[in-house]
């Protein structure tokens, strides 16, 4: 009896110990989508913030990104969080994630 409740206990505290999810370590950027006219693929404009290196006066830029939309869900002018992958073409490097607000992979284009 006492070496039952021992593996139930040892069991228990296995699964307790067990570590969590970790983050993924993929860049992530949150982007406006601009384009959904290709199949499977969409383009997303981040704007980027940056101080003048002697001025220091905030400048803006912005830089398309070609990102990876397998169920073609995104529309043009939505918000979505895109994250480094694999290369899939020769400008996309992306895939789709999915368990936070949409997640659409990125690729520099």
């Amino acid at each position: 009896m006492a070496d039952t409740t021992k593996t139930a206990a040892t069991a228990a505290t296995s699964t307790a110990a067990a570590p969590e999810a970790q983050p993924s370590r993929r860049n992530e950027k949150v982007g406006i989508v601009v384009s959904t006219k290709m199949q499977k693929t969409i383009v997303v404009e981040i704007e980027i913030r940056k101080a003048h290196p002697k001025y220091k006066r905030v400048m803006k830029s912005n830089k398309k990104f070609y990102a990876h939309d397998e169920l073609n869900s995104a529309r043009v002018g939505d918000v979505v969080r895109i994250r480094e992958a694999r290369p899939l073409s020769k400008l996309k490097a992306l895939v789709t994630g999915g368990d936070r607000p949409p997640v659409v992979a990125l690729a520099a284009g």
